[in-house]
C-alpha cells in the first residue's frame, strides 16, 4: 500500500509510520508544522506540512487532496482529531483514495461524550451514571449530587481540564472555569475508584482486527499516559464489538475506548468512561506485521496485546521526574532501567531528535493562548463539536441529529 498518515506529531503516529514502512509499506507522513517527530522518520518516502485542519479547512483538504494525488496514495490513516475534517470533507478527496476512518456521522456520535455515553448504554457496556450539564447553575448543581464528583467538557481530550474533588487533581481546575453551555455541555459523574484502562482497536468491515488493553504505569501530570502495560483483555474486546455492533455494523477505522477498572486483577470490574474515534498509544503494543494485516482486514481472528508487554516513551518519564516527589525517584529509575522504550530497535533516532521541538511547540503556543501545554499541543488539530466547512447537509443533519441523542 501506500499510505498518508497525518498529525504525525504523535508519538503512536510515528509508530505507525515505523511499522508500516517496516513490513514494506510506501509510507508519507503530514503534520501543521515542519517539527512533527513522525515527520523525520527514515521509514517516510516523504512529508508534507499543511494548514490547519480546524482554521484553514479548505486549505488544508486542499493540500492534502494535491498531495495524495501526487503521490499515487491508496489509503489515508489519521491519528488525530482531523479525522472528523477528513470524513466532513471525505467527497472532496481524489477518487480511488480510501480514508481509514468511519463515517463523519458514526465519529461524531463517538466523539461527543455525551452522546456516547448514550450508545454505551444501548449496547450493553457498563457506564457510571452520568448527569448532562448546559449551564454554570446546572453544574453546580449536579456536583452537589455527588460527594465524590468527576467532570469534563463533551469535547475534550487528554485528560486535560478535568474539574473534581478527588485525587491527585482534585481543585486543579477551579469550578467557576468551566462554563457549560447548550453548544458545548459537561458530564458530570461520581468518581469512579480504580485505575484508567485504555484500549485501542483495528475495525474492518465492524469486525476487531487487533485489540489491545493497557494501564498507564507512568502519567504526565497525572493525565496523558507517557508508559503502559499490556493487560488482560477479555472483557473490553467484548465490549469494543458490543460497541462497533450498536454503532455501525459496516465500520472500518480506529477506535480506542477508556474504562474506569473497581474490580480487582483477578476479576476486573469495567465501567466505560469515553472513547476516542482515532489511534492511542495502544498501538505501541503490537507487532508490526499485525498491525499491518488487521488494517488491511486480513486477519480471521482478533490479535490482542500480550498482557505483560510493557513500553514506555523515556524522554516523557524522565521530564515528568521532575515533576513528581523525590519520592517518586525510585519507581522512575527502575521504569528507565527495565521498560522497553517505544523507538527501541528501530534504528530511527533521526525522528526522536525532533521531540523536543514538539515540546516546544505546544510550549509557545501554551503560553501564547494561555492554555495548558498538553491542550495546545493538538490546539490546531481537535474537533469540538463545530460545524466543518463544506460538511454536507446530510452530515450537518447528522451533527445535530447527535446532539439531540445526548444522555
Amino acid at each position: 500500500m501506500r499510505v498518508l498518515v497525518t498529525s504525525s506529531r504523535n508519538t503512536f503516529a510515528l509508530d505507525l509510520i515505523r511499522k508500516l514502512g517496516s513490513v514494506g509499506h510506501t509510507v508519507f507522513a503530514s503534520d501543521t508544522y515542519e517539527g512533527a517527530v513522525g515527520s523525520h522518520s527514515r521509514f517516510l518516502a516523504g512529508h508534507l506540512t499543511t494548514p490547519s485542519p480546524r482554521f484553514e479547512t479548505d486549505a488544508f483538504i486542499a493540500a492534502v487532496s494535491a498531495y495524495v494525488a501526487e503521490h499515487d496514495i491508496d489509503l489515508i490513516i489519521p491519528t488525530f482529531e482531523e479525522v472528523f475534517h477528513l470524513a466532513a470533507r471525505a467527497a472532496d478527496l481524489p477518487a480511488g483514495t480510501r480514508l481509514y476512518a468511519g463515517r463523519f456521522s458514526d465519529l461524531a456520535r463517538l466523539h461527543d461524550k455525551a452522546s456516547f455515553q448514550r450508545l454505551a448504554q444501548d449496547a450493553g457496556v457498563p457506564i457510571p451514571e452520568t448527569v448532562v450539564v448546559t449551564s454554570p447553575g446546572e453544574l453546580r448543581a449536579a456536583i452537589d449530587r455527588f460527594p465524590r464528583y468527576f467532570a469534563r467538557a463533551a469535547f475534550s481530550r487528554g485528560g486535560v481540564g478535568l474539574l473534581t474533588n478527588t485525587g491527585p487533581l482534585a481543585g486543579k481546575v477551579p469550578v467557576e472555569d468551566c462554563v457549560p453551555t447548550p453548544e458545548q455541555p459537561w458530564l458530570v459523574q461520581p468518581f469512579v475508584d480504580g485505575p484508567m484502562v485504555c484500549t485501542y482497536s483495528v475495525v474492518v468491515d465492524g469486525k476487531v482486527q487487533a485489540h489491545t488493553t493497557y494501564k498507564a504505569a507512568e502519567q504526565w501530570a497525572h493525565s496523558t499516559a507517557i508508559a503502559f502495560v499490556a493487560v488482560d483483555s477479555t472483557d473490553t474486546l467484548r465490549y469494543t464489538q458490543q460497541l462497533v455492533d450498536t454503532l455501525d455494523p459496516g465500520f472500518t477505522g480506529q477506535i480506542s475506548f477508556d474504562f474506569v477498572d473497581h474490580g480487582t486483577d483477578a476479576a476486573p470490574d469495567y465501567k466505560i468512561i469515553e472513547c476516542n474515534p482515532r489511534p492511542t498509544n495502544g498501538v505501541i503494543l503490537l507487532d508490526a506485521d499485525d498491525v499491518s494485516k488487521a488494517i488491511q482486514g486480513e486477519l480471521a481472528a482478533p490479535v490482542v496485546a500480550i498482557p505483560g508487554t510493557q513500553r514506555q516513551i523515556t524522554l516523557a518519564v524522565i521530564a515528568d521526574a521532575f515533576t513528581e516527589p523525590l519520592s517518586h525517584l525510585p519507581k522512575t529509575l527502575h521504569d528507565l532501567l527495565t521498560v522497553r522504550d517505544v523507538g527501541a530497535g528501530w534504528w530511527d533516532d533521526a525522528a526522536m531528535l525532533w521531540s523536543p521541538a514538539t515540546i516546544v511547540h505546544g510550549a509557545k503556543i501554551s503560553h501564547g493562548d494561555r492554555k495548558e501545554a498538553l491542550a495546545a499541543l493538538g490546539d490546531d488539530i481537535v474537533w469540538n463539536g463545530e460545524p466543518i466547512t463544506g460538511m454536507s447537509e446530510t452530515d450537518a443533519a447528522a451533527l445535530e441529529a447527535v446532539h439531540a441523542g445526548r444522555a
